[in-house]
């Protein structure tokens, strides 16, 4: 083992050890958040809509919080950016004395976990070998998914054996994330990109900002409405839903690497557009299988896909190795990948919003069968990708 740590460049394992602390912490998140809204604050389906507008405006102001420390390199900028997080999640487990405070420190968390969405896709993307960026962001997000499967784990043990509650747990999340933070510091220190490539805006890049938007809706409708519909339709605790991040995690560990391979052998076109199409049926099965079978086969079925879209999610890498292949000046990498969040974020907290009135006028399941028109949305625009 010491010999196999030894033959891994510094920056790398100092990054992986980074990677895995935060997986851990964000796990610890996941698994508690909801069940926490719903048991400490018991709020509607409507007041959890609105409760994506602190959790997202940080997402649609990063490429302006990004500019403000335009004198930090992203190394830095991604350990600030783990620090918030902690904080944000810290106070949640101490000071949320009520509804409009726990808003508060939950801006801050959400902060931080915006400005390192773009910086994890790139600095891992540093750290890779030419041809191998697919594969090198492949064994990040492993090595994350490990940590998360740890995380929920913990979680589902701690809360059915051993009486965790809530407060423990955002408080180990926290330390987590400063850890994650700490190691990142610890890294070599890069140039800081100039200040006039942080709002770079071309034409060239439509297509990924395109498909930025795209996945931001889609995943925006499953991150605020997949855990409340199994929470307050099916009535799971914060044991199931830890089980359930459990199984993808597991998956995940094949999953995630043999994809980042994937990317680099099949191409992103390839990977994007069978994203798209499993996204489909996942999302027609999320939305409507209480309607067609009993409640525990609807259950099963539902468990399914809310794994499945876990899955998913980690497609995420292709659209940024299909940036980087396109990219016109390699300086504007960070603020691109930047500027893709920001961008989603526009249209995710409109979706969220809309999502919240269809659930209420017309109830969730329509919910997904919008979200499978974004899916088929996407494939479209995926066929047009040439690189």
């Amino acid at each position: 083992m010491k010999t196999i740590l030894k033959s891994i460049p510094r920056d790398f394992l100092l990054f992986i050890f980074a990677v895995i602390c935060i997986g851990f912490a964000q796990s610890i998140v996941d698994s508690t958040f909801n069940n926490f809204l719903n048991e400490r604050f018991h709020i509607t389906s409507w007041q959890r809509t609105f409760l994506e507008l602190p959790r997202e405006i940080p997402g649609l102001i990063v490429i302006f919080v990004s500019a403000l420390f335009f004198f930090m390199c992203n190394r830095t900028l991604a350990a600030l950016s783990q620090f918030l997080a902690a904080l944000g999640v810290f106070f949640i487990g101490l000071l949320a004395f009520n509804y409009s405070i726990m808003l508060v420190w939950l801006f801050i968390y959400s902060l931080g976990q915006h400005l390192f969405l773009p910086l994890v896709s790139d600095v891992g993307m540093e750290l890779a070998g030419e041809g191998k960026t697919g594969r090198r962001l492949g064994q990040l997000q492993g090595a994350g998914n490990f940590a998360a499967i740890a995380g929920s784990f913990f979680i589902f043990v701690g809360f059915k054996y051993f009486r965790l509650n809530f407060t423990i747990a955002f408080i180990i999340s926290a330390l987590c994330f400063l850890a994650g933070a700490l190691f990142i510091y610890s890294m070599r220190k890069n140039k800081p990109v100039p200040l006039k490539t942080k709002f770079k805006f071309r034409k060239e890049y439509k297509l990924f900002y395109i498909l930025s938007i795209l996945y931001g809706t889609r995943k925006q409708l499953f991150l605020t409405f997949a855990p409340w519909v199994l929470i307050t339709i099916f009535m799971q605790k914060t044991q199931a839903i830890a089980t359930l991040l459990t199984i993808g995690g597991i998956i995940g560990i094949i999953f995630k690497p043999l994809l980042g391979h994937a990317i680099d052998k099949y191409g992103e076109k390839t990977i994007l557009a069978g994203e798209a199409i499993v996204l489909i049926f996942v999302c027609l099965g999320y939305g409507f299988s209480k309607k067609m079978f009993s409640v525990n086969i609807a259950l099963i079925i539902t468990s399914a896909c809310y794994v499945a879209d876990q899955l998913l999610m980690s497609v995420t890498m292709a659209r940024a190795t299909y940036l980087k292949k396109i990219i016109v000046d390699p300086q504007e990498l960070t603020s691109t990948l930047t500027m893709g969040v920001s961008i989603d974020h526009i249209f995710s907290i409109t979706v969220a919003l809309t999502g919240g009135i269809i659930w209420k006028l017309y109830g969730y399941e329509y919910i997904f069968l919008l979200g499978a028109l974004i899916a088929l949305t996407n494939l479209f625009f995926t066929l047009k990708i040439k690189t």
